[in-house]
């Protein structure tokens, strides 16, 4: 006995399957348009619990200081260590340390802290030059020069007070070397970097105030 073919409308199945293909369309177009200005915000608890990582956590700004810390001590290590028997002369040895560090600032360091941003500008605080220009190429090298002579002058500072008490004036008790080198250069930018953000406050709070 044969089957009765149904020649009823189908009409209603086939508006189905033409919704759920246009459902099917859109979303395809809303992930090709997809952006940063209409994607809808997303709560930061929602963020943490996709974010896959060690079960110890590291706070960030440890690794905002030891990322700083760590390559100012590798520009002692490959420049003034890898170049001090080439360059007898002090001034030339200091000239290319201070143009590494803001090479190495600015191309290294602060990229590197951009990246572990979890929000664009995040990580801005920890840096003196802010600017991903050619001007700001230049200003984080003038910036380095800064910090390096700070840097120099605390290492002649200790080493003549250490040879005054001593009175072995030809003695240096405190030679330059990576880590206490990198100590020195992240002292240094973090106090410049307060200072930087201590006087944006006050600008900002005096242009503020209402003129009298």
């Amino acid at each position: 006995m044969s089957k009765k073919r149904k020649n009823g409308p189908q009409k209603p199945e086939i508006e189905g399957q033409a919704d759920y293909y246009k459902l099917k369309t859109q979303a395809v177009d809303d992930l090709v348009n997809a952006s940063e200005d209409n994607s809808p915000p997303v709560p930061e608890e929602e963020l943490r619990a996709y974010r896959s990582g060690p079960r110890m956590k590291v706070a960030d700004w440890v690794k905002m200081l030891f990322i700083k810390f760590w390559f100012a001590g590798a520009v002692c290590f490959f420049f003034i260590w890898g170049l001090g028997g080439f360059l007898t002369s002090e001034l030339d040895l200091l000239l290319v340390t201070g143009m590494a560090l803001g090479i190495v600032t600015d191309l290294m360091t602060n990229p590197v802290l951009r990246f572990f941003e979890k929000t664009k500008g995040e990580n801005a605080r920890w840096m003196m030059v802010t600017r991903k220009t050619y001007s700001g190429f230049f200003l984080n090298i003038l910036y380095a020069y800064v910090v390096l002579f700070l840097v120099y002058t605390l290492y002649n500072v200790i080493n003549l007070t250490a040879a005054h008490i001593t009175g072995a004036s030809d003695r240096v008790v405190l030679g330059v070397e990576p880590v206490l080198f990198g100590l020195f250069c992240l002292g240094f930018d973090l106090l410049l970097i307060q200072m930087k953000h201590v006087i944006g406050r006050i600008v900002r709070g005096a242009a503020k105030k209402p003129a009298q």
